[in-house]
Formats: structure tokens, C-alpha cells, sequence
């Protein structure tokens, strides 16, 4: 066992860091690529969706074999060959997407296997039903919208330090539908109060929180 193993065989935080950078290094790699070959996913600026992913599981029955196109961020990736599985997350929540390289083509098939967990990307196709019962999408086009260039925590454990899910909320909000949830009912709770009192006549004042000038009945002023 060397020094920087530990005795139940996980990585230490250097080599989790090492890792890390070496999957960063690799994916700018791609992008580089994609610069080269003319196609840099930031300058697409504009993606016309007709339908999010809870719209198209929650209207299934009338929205069954319609063309839709939606956009959203790869979160899970099944692969079997020449043809796909992945989930793709927006801002309503997730579905999943079923490409086969004998619908998209070739060339679009491989492209799509340089992708990444995180990507963002956009898919036009119908809405259908699999074997097994799970409302997707069965893609007829797909492209990519924007390049993600740092890894996503791992899908099963998510981002569990709290010093740094506080200092990379936007991390955690993609990874954690739970607490993005949470977020969502604090805005909408606020919005509401905000309204109630709004419409009786009262008036907003935003307190500060930090304030250079010290107050306070008893507060004593920090000192260096």
C-alpha cells in the first residue's frame, strides 16, 4: 500500500484532485476539437424549445408520438453500442432520451459519443413509451448547446461536503434536485408574502446586513 492510499482502497483528496484535473484537461481537449472542426457550442446563443421534460410526463397521454424539442443537461449516460439511453435534466425536472445512431445518423451518433456528463444539449424527436414504461424520447436530432469542462460530482453520493456545497451552490443545485426543490418553495414563499402585504398597502425597506457604520443598542464595533 503506498502512503497515499487508504487501507479501504478510496482515493485520497490528492488523487481525487489529480483526477479531477486530468478529466478537466480532457475535456478542454474536446472543446478545442470542436473549435477546430467549426463547431464551438458557445456561440450557439439561441435553442427553440417547444416543450420542457415535467410538461411531456405530466400531458403524456396527449402529447404521445408529437415531435418536440427540448433542451437540458446529460445527467446519466447508458450505452449499448448503436444505440442510447440518457437523462436529460431542465428546469422543470428530468426525462429520458433514447438516441440510436440509425435515426440521427453516422455522423451525429459519433459526435454524440464525445459528449459528456453535463453537457448541455438539444433534442428534437417524439414522445413515446419504452418497454418498460418509462415516458422518453425518441430523438431524431440532436446537438450540443454548451461544453461542460469540470466533471459533476458522482450521480450516487452527490456533493456531501457542506463547506463546499455552500461555496459551489450551482453545483449543488444541478446535482440535487432536493434542495434545488427547496430553493424553488423559498422563492415562491416569499413571492407570496411579498404579495400579500404588497396589495394592503405595505412598503418593502431592505435592511443591511453588514453596514459600515456600527449600531446597535449594546453592539461594540470589531476591532483589528
Amino acid at each position: 500500500m503506498t502512503e497515499q492510499q487508504r487501507p479501504d482502497g478510496a482515493l485520497t483528496p490528492e488523487q481525487e484532485q489529480q483526477d479531477l484535473s486530468e478529466l478537466a484537461r480532457i475535456r478542454r481537449e474536446k472543446l478545442e476539437q470542436l473549435r477546430a472542426d467549426g463547431k464551438n457550442p458557445f456561440e450557439i446563443t439561441k435553442y427553440e424549445r417547444t416543450s420542457c421534460a415535467k410538461e411531456i410526463v405530466d400531458r403524456f397521454d396527449e402529447m404521445e408520438n408529437q415531435t418536440v424539442r427540448i433542451a437540458g443537461r446529460i445527467m446519466t449516460w447508458r450505452n449499448m453500442g448503436k444505440a442510447s439511453f440518457i437523462d436529460l435534466r431542465d428546469a422543470s425536472g428530468r426525462i429520458q432520451i433514447y438516441i440510436r445512431i440509425n435515426d440521427v445518423g453516422e455522423e451525429s451518433y459519433a459526435a454524440f459519443n464525445t459528449w459528456d456528463i453535463g453537457d448541455i444539449i438539444g433534442v428534437e424527436g417524439f414522445v413515446f413509451r419504452t418497454r418498460k414504461g418509462e415516458i422518453s424520447v425518441h430523438a431524431k436530432e440532436i446537438c450540443l448547446l454548451s461544453k461542460s469542462l469540470l466533471p459533476l460530482p458522482d450521480k450516487w453520493h452527490g456533493l456531501k461536503d457542506t463547506e463546499l456545497r455552500y461555496r459551489q451552490r450551482y453545483v449543488d443545485l444541478i446535482t440535487s434536485p432536493e434542495v434545488k426543490d427547496t430553493f424553488v418553495k423559498r422563492s415562491q414563499i416569499i413571492r407570496e408574502i411579498r404579495s400579500f402585504l404588497d396589495k394592503r398597502g405595505y412598503l418593502e425597506v431592505e435592511t443591511p446586513v453588514l453596514h459600515a457604520i456600527a449600531g446597535g443598542a449594546s453592539a461594540r464595533p470589531f476591532r483589528g
